[in-house]
């Protein structure tokens, strides 16, 4: 029996090919050839004017943040279903996160919970698009000009997603992405910074070179103390090759999410929502099981593991964790808590069959009701 990764990247020849041109002749003064190009490629595909290639978003948020001179007495609001990745950053900088619930629909932040937990020490809020999935864009934004506030964007999860005509990761102060290997574009490892903020950009590329401005004449004298976030050549170069295979990676993405889609028909789970006027990337088509039907999580992990089938969690509420420099009380983000547990995300690696799709409703179905016949795939 074959093995059913939930995910793996998509690497062709041409991916091999400009990461072999990188290592190659990449060196000198061609050793940022590919991470321009890639940073062209990416700010076009998003319609921003500014891009940094990033070693990861989670350095790419937090470059964003310092530059917004959060820090110490300073909160971030962000929903409590979360990746870490999305908190630490604000703790790197002796801010403290504050976690509000989420919508049950979409997983993301509620933003009448977001509004009710701001306070005088409040200085952002971060819209996580979880899996594919949209924020509530336009409340967070009245929010936001209401109160002062910025609004950013976690994209990491979220290429191929659009609000309303406008690309996820695009509408905030700043965008974060992720192209770690499990996502939908990938580098590997890496992650980029995106705004239409010139003054904002140009301090994020100052922090982003140990605090060296691009306007300093004097060799190795940095302005300020920065970071080192700085994506490699050769990694850029295998993104530039999927940056030129975007589309056919997000369609497939869609079409992965419409086979699950149909075979659940009549099932008492709910997916990945799209609401009017926007369109899901999909990156992790996911299930949520009705409360009204009984459900172990845990079951359902063991017979994918016994089947060859890779599964994964839902992620945990932040406020689960026992970590520090946060303000909420385990409990508090009663959705989130109900949530979580009836949740799993679903195999959706570009090369995945539809047997492979076929095996994986069918070990689903038996935990939450049949999957009627003229239903399959």
């Amino acid at each position: 029996m074959s093995r059913i990764y939930y995910t793996k990247p998509s690497i062709t020849e041409l991916e091999v090919r400009y990461a072999t041109d990188a290592a190659t002749n990449g060196w000198g003064d061609n050793c940022y050839a590919y991470i321009e190009k890639f940073e062209s490629l990416f700010k076009h595909h998003l319609g921003v004017k500014h891009a940094i290639a990033t070693s990861s978003c989670t350095g790419a948020l937090h470059m964003g943040l310092a530059a917004l001179g959060i820090g110490p007495g300073d909160e971030v609001i962000l929903a409590d279903i979360n990746w870490i990745a999305s908190a630490a950053p604000i703790t790197y900088l002796g801010a403290t996160p504050v976690f509000v619930d989420i919508l049950p629909d979409t997983w993301c932040i509620d933003p009448r919970k977001a509004e009710a937990a701001i306070t005088p020490n409040t200085k952002a809020i971060i819209a996580v698009h979880l899996y594919g999935n949209l924020c509530d864009m336009a409340a967070l934004f009245d929010i936001g000009r209401r109160y002062g506030i910025p609004v950013i964007e976690d994209a990491a999860e979220a290429i191929g997603s659009v609000y309303h005509g406008q690309r996820a990761g695009s509408m905030g102060v700043f965008g974060v992405f992720s192209f770690h290997g499990t996502k939908t574009v990938t580098t590997g490892e890496g992650g980029m910074f995106v705004t239409n903020d010139s003054e904002l950009y140009e301090k994020v590329v100052t922090l982003s070179n140990h605090g060296r401005s691009r306007k300093q004449k004097k060799q190795f004298w940095p302005e300020m103390i920065g970071f080192k976030y700085k994506m490699s050549n050769i990694q850029a170069a295998i993104g530039c090759a999927q940056m030129e295979r975007i589309e056919e990676l997000i369609i497939r993405k869609r079409q992965i999410f419409g086979s699950y889609q149909e075979a659940f028909h009549g099932l008492p789970v709910k997916m990945n929502p799209e609401p009017s006027g926007t369109i899901n990337g999909y990156w992790m088509p996911s299930i949520v099981v009705s409360n009204e039907v009984s459900f172990d999580r845990q079951k359902l992990l063991d017979d994918f593991k016994s089947n060859g089938v890779d599964g994964r969690v839902f992620f945990w509420p932040l406020s689960l964790l026992e970590l520090q420099q946060t303000s909420v009380i385990p409990g508090r983000t009663p959705v989130a808590y109900s949530l979580y547990e009836r949740a799993i995300n679903l195999p959706s690696y570009h090369e995945i069959t539809c047997s492979d799709i076929e095996r994986v409703c069918g070990l689903v179905a038996l935990h939450v009701g049949n999957i009627p016949p003229e239903k399959k795939i």
